[in-house]
C-alpha cells in the first residue's frame, strides 16, 4: 500500500516536472523570440535615416513680402489717393479748356485779322463764295479744274464728271450765275455751250485762295 502511494506520488513528480520543463522550453522559445524582435527593431531604428522636421533657412534666400497698396496717403494726414488724382484730373480738364479756349479766340482774332488787311475785291469774293451751297461749289470748282486741264468744258462734260444729269448742271450753272459767280456761257456753232471761269477771277484769285476764303 505506502509503495503505491510512494509510485503514484514520484510518477506525480515526474509528469510535474516534464510540465515544468516544457513550460520552461516554451518560455525559452518566446524569450528568444521577443529577443529577436527587440534586435530586429533596434536594427530598423538604426537605418532610418533621421530627418528634421524643421526646414533649413542656411541656404535660401530671403525675399521681403511686397508692399501692400494702400489707399491711404500717410503724408496727406490720411486723405485719400483717389481723391488726390480726382482733384489733379479736374485740374487738367481746367486747364485743357482754358487752353482750347484761349486757342480759339486766338484764332478767331486771327481770321478777323486776316479779314481786315483784305481789299475790297477779296471781301467780295469772299462773301459770294460764302454764299454758294456745298453742291454749287462743288460744281464751280470743278468748271475751273476742267478748264485748266481741257481748255474747254461743257454740260456734258460736267455731267459725266460729277455723275448728274445735264439739265442738273444747267440748273446749278444758272443758280451761280444768279448768286454773282463770274462763269460765262459761250455759244459754239450756235449749238454746244462753253463755259468758263472770268479771266478777271482767275488773275485776282486762283481756286486755292478762294477755297482759303471761304473758310474763313
Amino acid at each position: 500500500m505506502d509503495e503505491i502511494k510512494i509510485k503514484n506520488a514520484f510518477k506525480n513528480i515526474k509528469e510535474d516536472m516534464f510540465l515544468l520543463k516544457k513550460d520552461m522550453n516554451f518560455l525559452k522559445i518566446q524569450l528568444s523570440n521577443i529577443t529577436k524582435q527587440l534586435e530586429n527593431s533596434s536594427t530598423q531604428v538604426r537605418k532610418i535615416p533621421t530627418h528634421s522636421t524643421h526646414t533649413s533657412t542656411h541656404n535660401s534666400s530671403f525675399k521681403p513680402l511686397k508692399p501692400q497698396n494702400s489707399n491711404i496717403s500717410i503724408g496727406n494726414q490720411g486723405a485719400s489717393t483717389d481723391r488726390q488724382t480726382d482733384r489733379q484730373t479736374d485740374r487738367q480738364t481746367d486747364r485743357q479748356m482754358k487752353n482750347q479756349q484761349e486757342n480759339n479766340k486766338n484764332s478767331f482774332d486771327d481770321a478777323l485779322k486776316i479779314l481786315d488787311s483784305l481789299d475790297d475785291a477779296k471781301k467780295e469774293i469772299r462773301l459770294k463764295f460764302k454764299r454758294l451751297t456745298e453742291q454749287e461749289f462743288l460744281v464751280f470748282s470743278t468748271i475751273y479744274q476742267l478748264e485748266e486741264e481741257l481748255s474747254y468744258v461743257n454740260y456734258n462734260i460736267l455731267s459725266k464728271k460729277l455723275n448728274l444729269t445735264e439739265s442738273s448742271i444747267r440748273d446749278y450753272v444758272g443758280r451761280l450765275i444768279k448768286k454773282g459767280v463770274p462763269i460765262e456761257k459761250n455759244k459754239i456753232n450756235n449749238k454746244n455751250i462753253q463755259l468758263r471761269i472770268s479771266q478777271n477771277l482767275r488773275k485776282s484769285a486762283p481756286l486755292s485762295a478762294i477755297l482759303q476764303l471761304r473758310g474763313l
